[in-house]
Parts: structure tokens; C-alpha cells; sequence
């Protein structure tokens, strides 16, 4: 189990606790499953700056030999994901996964591969509408001080981090964007100051629990920061009324609705790293 000189923040929950504590009795029955931005990488204004933070590879290269499987669960592209977080080529990575878009694209690091679906129709025809909707709201894209349009491939994100007033313009575009979506099959998927407009079925629970699943894992690691992330926390505890031992970190407290149901709230993605290379450090076998 390794020794108790490396201690982990103890989980506020019994059932984080008792998912800890599963994880570090059968790590080679463990999943660790991680969002990108906001828990392995600081949020920036700008996404395409975002990169992970300089210690999470290494701490992902210590643990991820030591359990079944770390998946980084993302709504970006799974081949942006592993260049923001220089993961291609990594040593010691051979257990990792990347499932981009909500699970759509998985990248695998022994194959170093993307294997990804056709895009949902809807998304072209939104990306063709959606500077048209952005101008009738008084909210266009483009410059330094306006909404941002990221185009993911899969799905098609607005952001209003850059605006004068940022959540009066993410509030503004709720119903416009809701009502774009919803004309061309997608639903639309709030964050923190950004709107991703995607196909239904998409989400980071159906990624996380067919995961699961797959590696027939006995418990799992989840570690979120935004709304985006919910979805993995009810793919958490629906696992634990199976039989598969659960714990939810949270990634900062600016999400009250992740941070309330959370087992464990650290501070941001340095304590996120902190913590995983912590882990990794209490399971190696030498380490006992």
C-alpha cells in the first residue's frame, strides 16, 4: 500500500475515504481520471495558451505505471489536449488515454493515434450561423474585447471571458445560443464565462463510466473544476451503487454545485499536480 510518510489530504466524505482507500489497497485496479483546463492547466483568457501545469507530466509519468489507467476526460479536441499537455512521447504514459470531445475522440499514448467519428451535421450548420446570432445580441467575436469563438470540430464554444462585462454577455447569449442549438439538434453546455454548443449524448459521465467499464476497474479517481464536470460526479457515484469505490476532488471552489458534492476540494491545478504526485510517491512499492 506504501508508507503512511507520504500522507494525502484525507477526503471529507466516508465515501471518499472508502475511495481512497480502495485505490491504494488495488492501484492496479484503479482508474484516475482527470478534466484538462481548470484542474491539470490554470484557466487563461485565451484557451489556445492554455498548457498544463509543468508538473503534470511528471506526476502523471510517476502514477500512471503504478494503476490501471489515467484518462484525461476533456471537451477539446483529444489531439489539443495532449499538445497543451505535452503528453505525446512522455515516458512512463503507456496507461494513459486521452478521451476528447466528451469521449467521441480517444487518443492513446502507446499508439500515440486519434480515433475519432464523423462531426454531428448541426455543428457545421452552427458554425456557419453563429457569428450572424453573435452580432444580432450585440455580442460579435473577434477582437480583444468581445466574445471568442472556439471551434472545437465536434462542437463549437463561446466565450466571454474577453468582454466588458463577461457575465453580462454570458447571460446575454444563454436563449440565442439555446435557440441555435436546439434548431440544428445540439444542446448547449455551460461553464465558467463559455457556452459550448455540442451534440446530445456527449458528456464526460458516458466517457468516464464506459471507461470504467472497460478497464473492469474497481475504483475510480475523478478530479473537475467546472459544470462540465457534473457529469463525471454522477458517472462517480452511480459506479459506487455497483460496487466501484469512488472519489471526487474538486479543483478549486468557484463552481459551488462541483465544490458541495466533492469528497475533496483542493485549491487549483498546482494542488491538483501536488496531489497526484503525492499519490503516485505513496504507491511505489519501494515506497513501503
Amino acid at each position: 500500500m506504501g508508507n503512511p510518510d507520504h500522507p494525502l489530504p484525507t477526503p471529507t466524505t466516508q465515501a471518499g475515504r472508502e475511495g481512497l482507500a480502495a485505490l491504494l489497497a488495488r492501484p492496479d485496479r484503479a482508474v484516475v481520471a482527470l478534466d484538462f483546463d481548470g484542474t491539470l492547466a490554470d484557466i487563461v483568457p485565451d484557451p489556445e495558451r492554455s498548457r498544463a501545469h509543468p508538473g503534470a507530466v511528471p506526476a502523471l509519468s510517476a502514477l500512471a505505471p503504478q494503476v490501471a489507467s489515467v484518462a484525461v476526460i476533456t471537451g477539446r479536441p483529444a489531439g489539443t489536449a495532449v499538445r497543451y499537455g505535452g503528453f505525446a512521447g512522455a515516458s512512463g504514459l503507456d496507461h494513459l488515454v486521452v478521451l476528447g470531445h466528451y469521449g467521441a475522440e480517444r487518443w492513446d499514448a502507446v499508439t500515440g493515434s486519434v480515433h475519432a467519428p464523423a462531426p454531428h451535421p448541426g455543428v457545421a450548420a452552427v458554425r456557419e450561423e453563429l457569428p450572424g446570432v453573435l452580432h444580432e445580441a450585440g455580442a460579435d467575436a473577434g477582437d480583444e474585447h468581445g466574445t471568442w469563438i472556439e471551434d472545437k470540430g465536434h462542437a463549437i464554444a463561446v466565450h466571454t471571458r474577453r468582454a466588458a462585462d463577461p457575465q453580462a454577455a454570458f447571460e446575454a447569449l444563454r436563449d440565442p445560443l439555446a435557440d441555435l442549438a436546439a434548431r440544428h439538434g445540439l444542446i448547449v453546455e455551460p461553464g465558467r464565462l463559455v457556452l459550448e454548443l455540442r451534440p446530445p449524448g456527449m458528456d464526460k459521465g458516458v466517457a468516464l463510466e464506459e471507461h470504467v467499464r472497460d478497464t473492469g476497474a474497481g475504483s475510480v479517481l475523478y478530479a473537475g473544476d467546472d459544470l462540465g464536470d457534473l457529469a463525471a460526479y454522477a458517472a462517480v457515484e452511480k459506479l459506487r451503487t455497483s460496487g466501484v469505490q469512488g472519489l471526487l476532488i474538486c479543483s478549486g471552489s468557484e463552481v459551488p454545485e462541483l465544490a458541495e458534492r466533492a469528497d475533496l476540494v483542493l485549491p487549483g491545478p498546482e494542488a491538483v499536480v501536488e496531489y497526484l504526485a503525492a499519490l503516485a510517491q505513496r504507491l511505489r512499492p519501494d515506497s513501503g
